[in-house]
């Protein structure tokens, strides 16, 4: 199944991968855009996307820019009847303002196979090893 997409402008980019086995598809802003110290941005793609059925497309931080300047992204979940713009979240936890340019690669989407079931109240839960331990119970 393909990634479909639609450019809505001529400053759009599309989406493309660093390598023939990248997980990723690189995904460009559209949009020159200031993300403050130790604050947000929403950065315009200009693309909309149909993922292939049976997935959902993750946003995901590219490694440069968090590694560089320290640059991460949120809310990364495109679900596959998602139609509008594809907007990319960024936060800036470095001390310096960041600027964003038309056509910087901004993060990576990521198509991920999901699985989805209907919601069945019990009781009861079936007693595992670890039980209700969370947050580094297991070591």
């Amino acid at each position: 199944p393909d990634l479909l997409v639609k450019r809505l402008s001529e400053k759009a980019t599309l989406p493309t991968r660093g390598s023939p086995l990248s997980a990723g598809y690189d995904l460009y802003s559209a949009e020159r855009k200031v993300i403050p110290a130790h604050g947000k941005a929403l950065i315009d793609t200009q693309i909309s996307i149909a993922v292939p059925v049976g997935t959902y497309g993750r946003v995901a931080p590219r490694s440069g820019l968090a590694s560089k300047f320290m640059i991460d992204t949120g809310a990364g979940v495109i679900d596959a009847d998602y139609r509008g713009v594809v907007f990319v979240l960024l936060f800036n936890l470095s001390d310096k303002d960041f600027q964003v340019e038309e056509g910087d690669r901004v993060a990576q989407l990521i198509l991920e196979k999901i699985h989805t079931a209907e919601v069945l109240e019990v009781q009861d839960l079936d007693e595992t090893i670890r039980g209700a331990g969370g947050f580094g119970s297991t070591g």
